[in-house]
């Protein structure tokens, strides 16, 4: 009841900023479990990925966004996301436990494989875990692109700005072949590397094989 209201509350504003153009939406389920991998670009991409998705998403947010003003926390908190603890290795890796049981519930698991937000708009390579998740569960990943968060909601900013926003929800992802017990890490990072493969084709970026988090650390 209270996600609803949030939603109901948030849209306005959200749309008056975004005028989110939305495409695919039919390779949402209406039910079921399921996993949306997409990229990222700013920190409005949950905030538009929540409003626009007939369902309810779970995001398993860092713990910052809990910790950054009352509004924020209060978001996130009827928003329904999980902190994780991203500096702390023992809670972070228990996170994709958590992921598990969402989708166990039959829930909607987001998240964005590049593991952080992209610091220059490429896209880069993508962690391993929401392919592990899927494996693990039977859950369909897919994959969902956004573009134009960056220039509505710029990284590291609190200032929104009018622009244009378009959601790509792209065909699920087939994991077929590599069920069952034959799979190993080299078929989970080729998998992973196909999604972000889908995502680059998709969004436009160019794609980098590097961790975000490294370039990060690189520029300071």
């Amino acid at each position: 009841m209270v996600f609803r209201v949030l939603k109901a509350v948030l849209a306005p504003f959200v749309w008056l900023f975004g005028r989110p153009v939305v495409t695919g939406r039919e390779y949402l389920p209406r039910k079921g479990p399921v996993i949306l991998a997409g990229n990222h670009l700013s920190f409005s991409d949950s905030l538009f990925l929540i409003l626009v998705a007939r369902r309810r998403v779970t995001f398993l947010a860092k713990s910052e966004y809990f910790t950054r003003g009352r509004l924020q926390r209060w978001f996130f908190t009827c928003a329904g996301q999980i902190p994780v603890d991203r500096a702390n290795p023992a809670r972070a890796a228990s996170s994709l436990d958590q992921a598990v049981k969402i989708l166990a519930d039959g829930g909607v698991w987001g998240i964005f494989p590049e593991g952080t937000r992209s610091p220059d708009g490429r896209l880069h390579r993508g962690r391993t875990g929401a392919v592990r998740v899927a494996l693990a569960t039977g859950a369909p990943i897919v994959p969902v692109v956004l573009r134009g968060t960056d220039r509505v909601n710029p990284p590291g900013s609190r200032i929104w700005r009018p622009g244009r926003v378009c959601i790509e929800f792209c065909p699920p992802m087939d994991l077929s072949g590599a069920k069952g017990p034959d799979r190993d890490g080299r078929t989970v990072r080729q998998l992973t590397d196909d999604l972000m493969g889908v995502l680059a084709a998709h969004s436009g970026q160019e794609y980098v094989d590097v961790y975000a988090t490294a370039v990060k650390k690189a520029v300071g």
